[in-house]
């Protein structure tokens, strides 16, 4: 196809219904009002003048040379868009995305047909738009994203609270608080600004009103109706970040109107991503829309219905640059066959099913609280530290169950699952489970994990405690690997009470008696594939370059006082100050987290997270300083946050929020 040239509308006003501006950036292919175009819209709070623009140039300009419009847009309340943010995926936001995508399809240079796509939020709230069917989408692109926002999001775990929860909140309120560009929107920016500061939630108090998963969490959670979702959905992820499960689960719920794609990458688009190897996003987009969007027989409906990366024993590293293994293919995907492992009697995990009727051999396991300090981001970003390191010093405080060097290579694809029984002495407690491939030289990566509030050991609407004492049967339901074990390795199992700072303990340590002898472990067998090649993008280096006024910073580090029992997570994420080529805007944002937890006292458990947002042109200069923590007592949460506002060295805005809120089973 013939490259069509293209012009990039910096801003587009569409006005909503309710007279609501909403601010949109267009990559518009020359010749449009004539030839009309499908387009693709992106629908974030990420602000498309900063937040996003990377990105957004690496890609949409290659849609646009394709003949494709790209509209990115602004939820309201974010970068350049009128109003206040009342949410994360609220009925609003999505009604006002399909507004949007009736608005595009009616545009002279519209054919009438729209794609949705995004990674995180954006992949979120495609496939809740098309939920709603709008007329005019045809189709979506789902990128790091969930079909369960209660236990594969960034809240809840299986009725764990992840600390994650308290961060994105952090992130959101550092997102929301900050100014409209003045050349955008003109005089009016410091009031638009003003408006947020004042009127921006706090998303964490609404988050922790809902521990459980009730109506709050059901709404937007597509596995709630997949029979009545309309389009097809090309969806995405990667083996580096928590949002791994939502290939494999669409294409269990939505059948052939779902594609899976998984690579070995964090939480990025998969042209960019690391670990390598990268793959051709563009050109895999740019086919789905023209199948989808244009009509074209190209075939895009018989790719298979799940490619996958097989990893084949990456060793954890400072930096993961690249994962060796191979790319498969299911043309159908089905429930896989489960490889099943038992613990003999000194303690090996050996293929077969338990004995039944077997003799009790009780095991108490009660892990040092601070266990978990090498389990990296649930979100990851990048491929250093956020990605969980060797796993020996985390083993050190669990039960760890391994089987003997495998004499050949084991190939698994699935969700792993884990059987057992058990009892403990207080209403809750948590279960953290890992696979972890133990290389050779004993380096050990972590494969899986999963963890369970067993208070929601019979799902997550209505928790229930635990019968002190009582033995009780447990199953545990890993996230999902793509991973070879190769000959001269050992599969291990590692069992632990805690997963801090990851997960946030219980209001006690009881600590758990398991019975080894009930334990059955069933890994998900690779099965029937093909091997397939995907190619990786031609550019090696898609992301533009802007200039760099001051350089970034990455530290993460645990430190342990010995002397008073006390453990310390830190993060600090620095951007630098990048200044824009095309706008003139520079920007910073400075993260700066600090969990701490005193040894055998779950109560003492904290998290601080503080944002600092710097933006600037010569003559004008904005700060913002936003500040969220959680601590908590044996009954409440005890959250707080602040924002303060800065226009040159004057501070123009100061808020500060508390609150209690009681604990439900977490």
């Amino acid at each position: 196809m013939t490259e069509r040239n293209f012009t990039v509308i910096e801003n587009e006003w569409i006005t909503l219904a309710d007279g609501t501006r909403l601010s949109a950036r267009i990559w518009m292919p020359d010749g449009a009002e004539n030839d009309p175009v499908p387009a693709v819209l992106e629908f974030l709070p990420y602000r498309k003048r900063d937040g996003t623009c990377a990105r957004d140039e690496s890609t949409y300009p290659v849609f646009a040379a394709a003949g494709i419009a790209g509209v990115r847009v602004d939820i309201r309340g974010s970068g350049e868009s009128d109003g206040v943010i009342d949410g994360e995926y609220t009925p609003l936001e999505l009604a006002n995305a399909c507004e949007l995508i009736a608005w595009i399809a009616a545009q002279p240079w519209s054919n009438g047909s729209v794609g949705m796509m995004g990674i995180s939020w954006g992949g979120f709230n495609c496939l809740q738009v098309a939920a709603l069917k709008p007329p005019a989408l045809k189709a979506v692109i789902s990128i790091a994203s969930t079909v369960d926002r209660y236990n594969d999001d960034i809240h809840y775990k299986n009725g764990t609270h992840l600390s994650a929860q308290l961060s994105w909140a952090a992130t959101m309120l550092a997102y929301q608080s900050r100014s409209p560009d003045p050349e955008i929107v003109g005089d009016r920016w410091k009031a638009m600004w003003l408006e947020r500061l004042e009127n921006e939630p706090f998303f964490l108090e609404e988050w922790l009103k809902h521990q459980r998963r009730d109506s709050f969490w059901k709404h937007g959670s597509i596995c709630e109706d997949f029979d009545g979702f309309p389009v097809p959905a090309l969806v995405i992820a990667g083996w580096a970040d928590g949002y791994r499960n939502t290939p494999l689960k669409a294409v269990e719920g939505l059948g052939s109107k779902a594609k899976a794609l998984i690579g070995p990458w964090v939480h990025k688009y998969p042209h960019f991503a690391w670990p390598k190897p990268r793959m051709d996003f563009h050109a895999e987009a740019i086919a789905w829309w023209n199948r989808w969007l244009r009509g074209e027989e190209n075939g895009a409906e018989n790719w298979p219905q799940v490619r996958a990366y097989i990893q084949d024993g990456p060793k954890p590293s400072l930096r993961r640059e690249f994962d060796p293994g191979t790319w498969i293919a299911k043309q159908e995907w089905s429930a896989p066959d489960m490889e099943c492992f038992y613990v003999e009697q000194f303690g090996t995990l050996a293929p077969g099913m338990p004995i039944a009727g077997a003799s009790n051999h009780d095991h108490y396991l009660r892990s040092p609280l601070d266990t978990g300090t090498m389990s990296g981001e649930w979100f990851t970003l990048k491929p250093d530290a956020e990605m969980a390191l060797d796993q020996r010093l985390d083993d050190a405080g669990s039960l760890v169950l391994e089987t003997p060097p495998l004499t050949e290579a084991r190939d698994y694809l699935g969700q792993p699952v884990l059987d057992l029984q058990l009892s403990c002495e207080a209403d809750i407690a948590n279960l953290c489970a890992r696979i972890v491939d133990v290389h050779p030289d004993g380096t050990a990566t972590r494969v899986s994990f999963g963890v369970l509030n067993l208070a929601h050991r019979d799902g997550n609407a209505e928790p229930k405690p635990m019968r002190k004492g009582e033995k009780t049967e447990v199953r545990l339901v890993l996230d999902a690997m793509g991973y070879r074990f190769g000959a001269g390795h050992r599969i291990r199992l590692s069992l632990s009470t805690s997963y801090w700072p990851t997960i946030v303990p219980p209001p006690t340590d009881p600590g758990l008696t398991i019975d080894l002898a009930s334990l059955g472990l069933a890994l998900p067998k690779l099965g029937g594939h093909e091997a397939v090649s995907l190619p990786e993008p031609a550019n090696k280096d898609p992301l533009p370059k802007y200039n760099e006024l001051e350089p970034g910073e990455t530290a993460r580090s645990v430190e342990r006082d010995l002397t008073n029992g006390l453990t310390e997570y830190t993060i600090y994420e620095d951007t630098g100050l990048s200044e824009h080529p095309g706008t003139g805007l520079a920007t910073r944002q400075v993260r700066d987290e600090l969990w701490s937890i005193a040894e055998g006292d779950p109560l003492s458990a904290t998290g601080t997270s503080t944002w600092t947002c710097d933006m600037q042109r010569p003559g004008w200069f904005v700060r913002t300083v936003s500040t969220a923590t959680i601590a908590c007592t044996q009954t409440d949460w005890l959250i707080s946050a602040s924002v303060r506002a800065f226009e040159g060295e004057v501070q123009i805005f100061e808020k500060t929020f508390e609150k209690a809120v009681p604990r439900d089973f977490m």
